[in-house]
């Protein structure tokens, strides 16, 4: 398929799950507004990089999200920067993990504002142009967690439980306006961050990197293999081709039977 001459914003994509993403929405074409932390350089190279290997512009908004003004923000730059805004991926999110009588109520205000309001506040801002071209994509990061709960998440699962149900809502409401509305719900994915966490697993329990990442994954997973981000982005563009045009208001796993248990 091709997506040539459609405009993509992907949250969080200055690395892992949303890097993925866009480099994938790039390959068929999609120009990108990139958005996310880190460094400026890193980010740099990574917008000349995109446009380079796939000839598509890459922009950058580096709003913070979990300001609603900012949320909106980066919905009206990447209109008026790139044009439009036909595809929006909302996968920027944050974790921490505590039992409930100790969870700190700043990381609660925190996560839930970062991992479900910008998810509403966003969709709020790009559904109108959506409507007016009778078509858009709207894919949800949401998580298995936003399908089933474990202990000490009682933030990220609420936060993921909410982004499917609002994912739910805005598919309904937009079923016939030419805009689908869905949910990935990822398991164990290898980011960068995972596989650091591994590295610090193996170096403390003295084992090796593969008989760490058996024992993470099958904490959770029937299937000991993680996800990659490239076949997220691969979900992703498959969301937005024409053999997924009644697709909608789904929350789909991709998670090594994970929520199948």
């Amino acid at each position: 398929m091709s997506l040539t001459g459609k405009v993509a914003l992907v949250t969080g994509s200055t690395s892992g799950i949303g890097l993925g993403i866009a480099r994938a929405l790039a390959s068929e074409g999609a120009d990108i507004m990139l958005n996310g932390f880190g460094d400026a350089d890193q980010i740099k190279q990574i917008q000349a990089e995109l446009a380079e290997e796939y000839s598509v512009r890459v922009h950058f908004n580096g709003a913070d999200l979990s300001h609603p003004e900012q949320v909106v923000d980066a919905v009206v730059a990447t209109q008026r920067e790139l044009g439009g805004l036909d595809i929006l991926v909302n996968n920027a999110g944050i974790q921490f993990v505590a039992p409930v009588e100790e969870f700190p109520n700043e990381k609660w205000e925190g996560i839930l504002s970062l991992n479900l309001s910008a998810t509403f506040y966003a969709m709020k801002a790009a559904i109108p142009m959506m409507k007016s071209k009778h078509w858009g994509r709207i894919i949800n990061i949401a998580s298995a967690h936003g399908l089933v709960a474990s202990p000490n998440k009682i933030a990220y699962v609420a936060a993921k439980h909410g982004v499917v149900g609002a994912t739910k809502v805005a598919a309904l409401e937009l079923a016939n306006e030419g805009v689908t509305v869905n949910a990935l719900c990822p398991g164990w994915v290898l980011t960068p961050l995972v596989a650091q966490q591994l590295r610090d697993r193996a170096a403390e329990s003295g084992s090796d990197l593969e008989t760490e990442e058996v024992k993470l994954l099958a904490e959770k997973q029937p299937m000991h293999s993680f996800t990659s981000p490239e076949s997220i982005g691969a979900m992703v563009v498959f969301l937005c081709s024409d053999a997924a045009q009644t697709i909608t208001g789904a929350p789909l796993s991709i998670d090594g039977g994970w929520v199948a248990q």
